[in-house]
């Protein structure tokens, strides 16, 4: 295994569980990959998830090793899920369960709560379908998807002709709620102006499974993962780096560190960006060409706060939509970081007072930034001046602040351009643009979210599944 993402921990243990000998290398001291924690004078912030959904994907990979996922974390399921801004000074907390939700939705809309039902509704249609078509296995072309369809009327279901912006403004004749349905694009850094309407299940996921976050950090999932590959056998090798994917008469022999080491193997499972793998670790021509043909996902500028004192009336997430998001993506889309940013922050010390001192928050604010956007010096002020017009004022309370960057995206997880999802969801066939789990030669598989199905908690995990489901119909 070349990498220890959470693909490639969620891969390694479904491997070991078949029988495989694994072994997982990885160039960072940690394992979990974006699955990363920053730690500051008492204060802890994830650095990368900071919600899980589909958390039944993670308890299935722990009851394969012999545990489940309640048995290894905590869990809290989050309700609110979200709280909502908007610049007229509105504002929307929004339940997890449907029925209060749909009462919310009403009190802060009237007469919306009949399109927001039909909304959530058609959802759950599109997560259906999806879920037996798109989701059960490997994709490497439409047709991959058409063998999987029950009927026509799937292809119809899954809203894949218009985008996600053109569906929310028939569901809703609310603009704020147009803005809120639009923001599901950004779960794979792309734009609701361009992403497939068929992103609209991810509201839906939520509402039905939970939105959830796991006491001690995100990161905890990610030291339950380590601790059962540590108890099924397999070797982690932190803080080594693979120089090259070694091959020889078409098929995978093995990897070489940069320490010179090689390691033989009949398999090699690449939890990497699949630029990076196909430009560097195994060379080959035609399926770069296919990776770089697709568009990149969007990246993000990422301020931590150690901030003293509490909210009045705090939430965990939080988000203050831009006045204008057509102008948002507009910026976005042209290499540009947004002047009037929509702000997404998360204090996960409302939910558990370990992640900051007493009386301290961790604010983690995040705001879409474009691909290739390197360091954005300065974009600090912008985010927390952003937030200062919203009411939101932190510059008093700051002890410190930290930033990470796209150019900080791209060094520490070799991701190219800084791209957080690999491949964007932009276009129709965007779907099909990402790299196939199975690789070009024998015996070299992809896993984590840069490969089919994408970028995310639960998606990869499910990468998992499907790579460990190829692995054992290829009869290694």
């Amino acid at each position: 295994m070349v990498g220890g993402g959470v693909g490639g921990l969620c891969a390694a243990i479904r491997l070991a569980v078949a029988g495989h000998h694994v072994k997982v290398f990885e160039r960072n001291a940690v394992m979990g990959g974006k699955l990363a924690t920053r730690e500051r004078d008492g204060f802890r912030f994830d650095i990368g998830p900071s919600l899980l959904t589909l958390p039944e994907q993670f308890d299935e990979v722990f009851r394969l090793a012999g545990s489940c996922l309640a048995e290894e974390v905590d869990l809290i399921r989050l309700d609110p899920h979200f709280r909502y801004h908007w610049p007229d000074g509105s504002s929307l907390d929004l339940p997890g369960d449907r029925t209060a939700a749909a009462d919310a939705i009403e009190t802060f809309s009237p007469g919306s709560r009949v399109d927001w039902l039909a909304f959530m509704d058609r959802a759950d249609q599109i997560w259906a379908v999806s879920r037996r078509t798109f989701f059960a296995g490997a994709m490497s072309s439409p047709l991959s998807l058409l063998v999987r369809l029950r009927s026509p009327r799937d292809l119809f279901v899954i809203d894949a002709q218009r985008s996600l912006q053109r569906a929310a403004t028939a569901a809703f004749k609310d603009p704020r709620l147009q803005q809120w349905a639009c923001r599901y694009a950004t779960y794979s850094g792309s734009s609701p102006f361009r992403a497939p309407a068929t992103l609209a299940c991810i509201p839906a996921l939520e509402m039905q499974q939970g939105a959830w976050y796991v006491r001690g950090g995100l990161t905890s999932l990610r030291d339950a993962l380590v601790r059962a590959c540590v108890k099924l056998g397999v070797e982690l090798h932190p803080s080594t780096e693979v120089a090259t994917v070694v091959t020889d008469g078409g098929r995978v022999r093995g990897i070489r560190t940069v320490a010179d080491e090689h390691h033989g193997a009949e398999v090699v499972v690449a939890n990497v960006d699949a630029e990076h793998l196909y430009a560097d670790l195994v060379p080959h021509e035609a399926a770069l060409r296919r990776v770089r043909r697709a568009e990149p996902s969007g990246s993000g500028f990422v301020v931590l706060c150690g901030v003293r004192g509490v909210s009045l009336q705090p939430a965990h997430h939080q988000i203050w939509f831009s006045s204008d998001y057509t102008q948002e993506y507009a910026d976005l889309d042209a290499g540009r970081s947004a002047c009037e940013p929509t702000v997404y922050a998360c204090v996960s010390s409302v939910s558990d007072p370990t992640q900051a001192p007493a009386d301290h928050e961790n604010w983690f604010l995040l705001v879409n930034a474009p691909a290739d956007a390197g360091s954005m010096a300065g974009y600090e002020d912008v985010v927390l001046d952003r937030l200062a017009q919203c009411g939101v004022d932190l510059h008093s309370r700051l002890l410190f602040t930290e930033t990470m960057s796209p150019a900080d995206i791209e060094q520490r997880y070799r991701s190219p351009h800084g791209s957080i999802y690999g491949s964007s969801s932009n276009g129709r066939r965007a779907a099909f643009a990402r790299p196939p789990n199975r690789g070009p030669i024998r015996g070299l598989y992809l896993v984590g979210g840069s490969s089919h199905p994408g970028g995310g908690l639960p998606l990869v995990a499910i990468s998992a599944r499907i790579v460990a489901d190829l692995i054992a119909r290829d009869r290694w």
